[in-house]
């Protein structure tokens, strides 16, 4: 980082309509690259989370690594970042997943997958917090009906919540709030580059070794499973975090976290596309009220109006 991003202001300077617009539409874009994360892990053939963790941040860290010697920067200067934004990082990226691979693995993978789901909601309210930002019975209520619809979508497998699994469930519920913490505390860093995600993924994917090498057996993956892994570090697990790194630093994070819950039902549908997954009447009617709750959030998008 530079001494001049260093003495960057603390939060970006105001934007217009058109500007929030352009950096939360690019925002979307992680939501449909993450929308293609669920068929990407099933071409990749069961690997072991943390191995796949591991692989598909290495590939996204080597790309923005590329990107820095491309400009003619050089790599470690570019992970002289302030330790408050190393943790933020690094505890977003990591901790996220470390948590949701813990809850998958003490719990039923719908019943995680639901309280994982809290995500969205919790960016909404706590988006409420930051300067500048005002939180309107509009944005909490749509981002109530992206939660309804995705509990259809994720849910239409029947859920029973059950005491054994309560560890499970908790760390489901700590990486919602994990994640939804990383999120907008990314907009309270606004003057850090959006190439500081580069560096967050170079230590997730050396944790994310570590946990591999002494939690999972040794793999071998086949030439088809390298090619999944390499479109998920390209895409969900790659460029959607520099996406939505725009997305929450300069777009309209309100908005985002109601469309957020898009990412469920598009997954849904690229599985039923592969066959994978079926289109039920429960998936149309989470659709419906997903679709519904994004307008609803997004509300002050479409009627042209900045942040607030």
């Amino acid at each position: 980082m530079t001494e001049a991003t260093n003495r960057a202001p603390p939060h970006p300077p105001p934007a217009g309509a058109a500007a929030i617009r352009r950096a939360t539409l690019t925002g979307a874009g992680a939501i449909l690259l993450w929308s293609t994360l669920a068929v990407l892990t099933v071409a990749a053939g069961g690997l072991p989370p943390f191995f796949t963790c591991a692989v598909t941040f290495a590939i996204a860290f080597a790309l923005a690594a590329l990107r820095w010697l491309a400009r003619g920067e050089g790599v470690i200067a570019r992970l002289a970042l302030p330790p408050s934004v190393w943790v933020v990082g690094v505890g977003g990226l990591f901790g996220y997943h470390a948590l949701y691979f813990l809850a998958l693995a003490s719990a039923p993978a719908v019943e995680a997958s639901l309280l994982n789901y809290l995500w969205p909601l919790l960016i909404v309210l706590f988006s409420g917090l930051l300067p500048g930002e005002r939180l309107g019975a509009w944005h909490i209520g749509g981002a109530l009906l992206g939660l309804a619809g995705a509990g259809l979508v994720v849910g239409q497998a029947g859920a029973g919540f059950a005491a054994a699994h309560l560890p499970g469930y908790a760390a489901a519920v700590a990486a919602a709030v994990v994640w939804a913490l990383y999120s907008v505390l990314s907009r309270r860093m606004g003057h850090v580059s959006t190439d500081a995600v580069g560096a967050f993924c170079g230590a997730t994917a050396l944790l994310a070794l570590a946990m591999h090498l002494a939690l999972e057996p040794p793999v071998r993956p086949g030439p088809g499973a390298w090619l999944a892994l390499l479109a998920l570090g390209l895409g969900p697990v790659g460029a959607a975090f520099f996406l939505w790194d725009v997305g929450m630093k300069r777009g309209d994070i309100r908005a985002l976290g109601a469309l957020s819950y898009a990412t469920p039902l598009v997954s849904t549908a690229l599985l039923a596309l592969f066959g994978g997954a079926a289109i039920t009447a429960a998936t149309a009617l989470g659709g419906a009220l997903i679709v519904a709750g994004g307008i609803a959030g997004a509300r002050d998008l479409w009627r042209g109006r900045g942040r607030g």
